[in-house]
């Protein structure tokens, strides 16, 4: 099972050019609204149609601009799951999941329906209507209509946008069971960091247009490799640097040098460090700290923080706690192990 895509497309004064080919399993498209991850589902879809470029499936050139091959979107056998799951609210969920078949048998199409509704755990449901049924259960019929024709490839456009936030969690866990049974490519658009982790062995971050890293989901976060990329990652402390050593970094804003892991290459422009990766107990890379402020969130503290040396004018630190760790009295001192410690690139 792979993907191939390499697409040009320009829209006004936005150029979407998107190179990027998938191993099999699923694939996250992580980015920021407006950064070109819906156009890039709808190319390889076949609802819009790039430029330039070629978009292979399996061995199956669905679009080639120099051969001026342009599959139609039912040729291409691309599952697409839109936002709002566009179900027909005067069918009911039988009638909607059955709408996508066309030739079967009236056997062959009992025989696949009974099943999708089991993978898809909606049997009993089958003669409720959408505006009967939770968030979820909409979601479910939308993939079971999907998953009924067999795509060669599954697309999922933000497929937890319109639910809950209490009840993503439940439903992530019962999308990831799915997407196993599946068992082929998929592409899952999403702007939310944990959803790509949870989800997505794979991440391809994107960013006006074009792709900053693709690669492994915990190498990802691990090494993030650019600025931009620790950012939509989700990385808290990020400062200007240069390089001191093969293993070392200077970082002058905060009045400190730091061991790293990680080879630092010549080109280094900043370094991150994550806000849950601070500890009071590592003697590596530890300097004295004075706290500045203190925020409580359910589960956690986030303690400001800066260290001794550091310049006026730079922004404060931040450390992430579990409540349980918390101790009374605030650490003279912080270090970070050199793991941990993320140089970044332009």
């Amino acid at each position: 099972m792979s993907l191939l895509v390499d697409i040009k497309k320009k829209l006004g004064k936005f150029t979407l050019d998107i190179s990027f080919e998938t191993p099999g399993g699923v694939t996250g498209l992580l980015g920021a609204s407006g950064s070109g991850k819906s156009m890039t589902l709808k190319c390889i879809a076949g609802i819009e149609k790039p430029d330039r470029g070629k978009i292979v499936l399996d061995g199956v050139t669905l679009f080639d601009s120099g051969s001026r091959i342009n599959l139609t979107p039912q040729e291409r056998k691309v599952g697409y799951l839109f936002q709002n799951y566009a179900l027909f609210p005067n069918m009911n969920t039988r009638q909607n999941i059955l709408c996508s078949l066309r030739g079967e048998s009236k056997d062959e199409k009992e025989s696949k329906l009974s099943e999708i509704l089991d993978m898809t755990q909606l049997r009993g449901l089958e003669k409720h209507k959408p505006h009967q049924l939770s968030g979820g259960q909409q979601q479910r019929v939308a993939l079971a209509r999907i998953l009924i024709g067999s795509p060669r490839l599954l697309m999922l456009d933000e497929p937890f946008s319109s639910l809950d936030s209490h009840l993503r969690g439940q439903l992530q866990i019962q999308l990831q069971e799915l997407l196993k049974q599946f068992g082929k490519d998929v592409l899952m658009v999403t702007h939310s960091r944990d959803e790509a982790y949870r989800l997505c062995k794979r991440i391809a971050l994107i960013d006006s247009g074009g792709i900053i890293v693709h690669k492994d989901t915990k190498e990802l976060f691990a090494d993030p490799e650019s600025r931009q990329a620790a950012i939509i990652t989700g990385c808290k402390n990020i400062v200007e640097a240069h390089k001191t050593g093969e293993f070392e970094a200077e970082v002058p804003g905060w009045g400190v040098r730091l061991k790293t892991e990680i080879p630092v290459r010549d080109n280094l422009c900043a370094i991150g460090i994550r806000a849950h990766y601070f500890e009071p107990s590592c003697e590596q890379n530890s300097y004295p700290v004075c706290f500045t402020g203190e925020m409580e969130e359910p589960f956690e503290y986030i303690m400001q923080f800066r260290f001794e040396n550091q310049s006026e004018g730079t922004p404060d630190i931040w450390w992430q706690i579990p409540k349980n760790q918390k101790s009374e009295q605030t650490p003279a001192a912080l270090g970070i192990a050199p793991e941990y410690v993320l140089p970044l690139y332009e």
